[in-house]
């Protein structure tokens, strides 16, 4: 009996180690092997992440590891068709969030009886707050959910937060009654909205703005991870990647500037906002429906706090020599099992935060004791941070394209308003004037992708045509001209008005608005190079550990240029003692303004070559299972 019960032990362990569980959906693969071995605890740990997580470590990398054979590539997830559905959400988020985006200033002072100022205040810092939450959601993404959760779970916040502004609307009784357009014998009715009716606004809207904050930190590095940047053949695609990554989310703001505001126009708010709600919904499912071939990653603790323990490493060794040889700072070369590793190479920028990864027994660790965090950090922790520190010059230097765009999203649309909006019998609203820029970019970006980058990349030699600081500086260089631009179209309109003795007249300019066009599709070129560019550049340079945090750093670009809008404003009008002080455009000195956006443009392109000048690549080398040496891949 104990020969059998042995003999049936024996079979039933050869059997676990020569098999490979599979969930039902037939993509998540376990090795059994990995989760009984005893001797080997980390393979242990990496069988319990599975029934912790419901993934194994290697699915969330997207690599595929056998304890025998070695690293392979799981050929059933990642790749294009699961970024399809990255698109999707993409699309439909952007859909609601840029149709809002763009109208709610009529909402705000046609139903809810706010000033004009505080309409246009409460638009800004609805979107200015929207873009710099992408810090607090990068940060949750990368500390503690994977992308792929941080979507889902932001993604219903947002939808909450549209199902609210969507109650508001359709019941009288949670808003004021609307001032415009009201009749004089219900003037009286007209009143400002109390602080319950204000509450239950901004509670909508922030709670929108938290969800597509996470939602925008997320979902470019979860559509990037499904292409592995160190294989030679999938490398290339991150880039087009991206480029499509803005073509959905072109897309979805052309339906956004035409279907949904009509409907606002037309239908009502309500509808409107129920609109929004729904396309949010089918966001996340469509993401959710690709969930089974994701690549999904691994949270790798908090970046920020990993960059606090070099900089106080750092200062606790402040009387140490920095070490010349690299050997003699601290590194791990063997790291967790399963895994390939990201080691970063040693710079010589910066060489005072070397000094956190010295080993010395004046700090109190050794190379034979496990090192204590907040006195030595490695290498890569250095050069992390080193990378950080790096990347703020070029955020720095880019904001101020975005102040111009706010320009083009404020005194343009005024603009729009002055002149004749007719297309073939049909009156063009304010808010769908920006469409005019989405649809250069729709037919723009399929011919970069398709013309220009293969032309660039047999010339360069680059994967990707050419490099993203190039591309972002192409960008800067445009959007310096569309100022320009600008300026010269404003000069014409205010011609026109004079030349009809209509300066002071409120009907339509006899001057078309798709003057406008030039100022826009120009624009438009700029916004592909540049805020694709960023994207692409922080998340190409940062760590494995901070993919969602750096890509929500070029978005706060966005955001610092929203709220310097308003700065930039305040300060010309004193300095320039009111070039656009009055509600008529056509008595205010526009065109000027515009052309002093394009001079500070230009000095701030000179202040971008600078820091891109002064930039460093990161160097990487891989070290996979069991080595202590890696390749150098150079500069990225």
């Amino acid at each position: 009996m104990q020969q059998l019960s042995q003999l049936i032990k024996s079979s039933y362990t050869h059997w676990l180690l020569h098999s490979s569980v599979y969930k039902a959906s037939g993509f998540t693969r376990l090795n059994t092997t990995l989760q009984l071995s005893e001797k080997k605890k980390t393979e242990g740990k990496i069988g319990l992440a599975f029934w912790v997580t419901g993934e194994s470590s290697q699915h969330r990398m997207g690599i595929c590891r056998d304890a025998k054979t070695g690293p392979r590539r799981e050929a059933m997830t990642g790749g294009t068709r699961a970024a399809i559905f990255v698109y999707a959400m993409e699309g439909l988020e952007n859909m609601a969030y840029v149709a809002n985006a763009v109208s709610l200033v009529t909402y705000f002072y046609g139903y809810m009886n706010f000033s004009l100022t505080k309409s246009a205040t409460t638009l800004t810092n609805f979107m200015g707050t929207s873009l710099l939450l992408t810090l607090l959601g990068g940060f949750i993404c990368d500390t503690y959910l994977s992308r792929f959760k941080t979507c889902v779970l932001f993604g219903c916040i947002e939808l909450v937060g549209y199902a609210l502004l969507t109650v508001q609307a359709h019941f009288s009784q949670l808003r004021p009654f609307p001032c415009k357009n009201v009749a004089r014998d219900k003037m009286d009715q007209c009143e400002a909205a109390d602080s319950g009716q204000v509450a239950i606004l901004f509670t909508g809207l922030y709670l929108v703005a938290l969800g597509t904050s996470g939602v925008k930190a997320a979902l470019p590095a979860l559509g990037a991870d499904q292409f592995d940047e160190k294989d030679p053949k999938e490398a290339p695609l991150i880039s087009t990647f991206f480029n499509w990554f803005l073509f959905s989310l072109t897309v979805g703001a052309i339906f956004g500037v035409t279907f949904v505001v009509w409907i606002s126009s037309n239908q009502g708010w309500d509808l409107a906002f129920g609109v929004s709600t729904l396309v949010v919904l089918f966001s996340i499912i469509f993401l959710c429906m690709g969930k089974s071939v994701y690549r999904h990653n691994a949270p790798k603790g908090s970046p920020i706090l990993r960059i606090v323990q070099v900089f106080v490493a750092a200062i606790r060794n402040r009387a140490l020599p920095v070490p010349e040889k690299s050997e003699e700072l601290h590194e791990i070369h063997d790291k967790e099992v399963g895994m390939e590793n990201e080691i970063l190479a040693r710079t010589d920028q910066f060489r005072f935060l070397d000094r956190a990864a010295i080993v010395s027994t004046a700090s109190g660790t050794s190379p034979s004791i496990t090192p204590r965090p907040w006195r030595m950090c490695t290498v890569t922790q250095v050069e992390e941070t080193k990378i950080l520190i790096r990347m703020l010059p070029i955020i720095l230097s880019t904001f101020f394209m975005n102040t111009c765009l706010a320009q083009l999203q404020t005194f343009s649309i005024q603009q729009s308003t002055t002149m004749d909006r007719n297309l073939l019998g049909f009156q063009v609203p304010g808010p769908s004037i920006p469409l005019i820029p989405l649809l250069f970019m729709f037919i723009l970006i399929p011919i970069y992708e398709r013309i220009f980058v293969p032309l660039a990349r047999k010339v360069t030699g680059i994967p990707t045509g050419i490099r993203h600081l190039q591309r972002i500086a192409i960008g800067l260089v445009l959007s310096t001209i569309s100022m320009a631009v600008a300026g010269v179209v404003e000069t014409r309109r205010k011609s026109a008005a004079i030349q009809h003795n209509m300066v002071d007249s409120p009907d339509p300019l006899p001057i078309s608005v798709f003057w406008l066009g030039f100022q826009y599709a120009i624009f438009g070129a700029a916004d592909m190079f540049t805020l694709v560019g960023l994207l692409e550049f922080f998340y190409a340079e940062s760590s494995l550990g901070m993919k969602s945090l750096s890509t929500a750093i070029a978005w706060c670009s966005v955001a610092f240029g929203y709220f310097t809008s308003t700065i930039v404003v305040e300060v010309v009008n004193r300095v320039s003692g009111g070039w656009l002080a009055s509600n008529n455009l056509n008595r205010d000195k526009l065109n000027y303004f515009y052309w002093l956006l394009a001079g500070l443009s230009v000095v701030n392109f000179g202040v971008y070559l600078v820091c891109a000048s002064w930039y460093r690549y990161k160097k990487v080398e891989v070290k996979q299972l069991g080595s202590s040496a890696g390749d150098d891949e150079g500069k990225a």
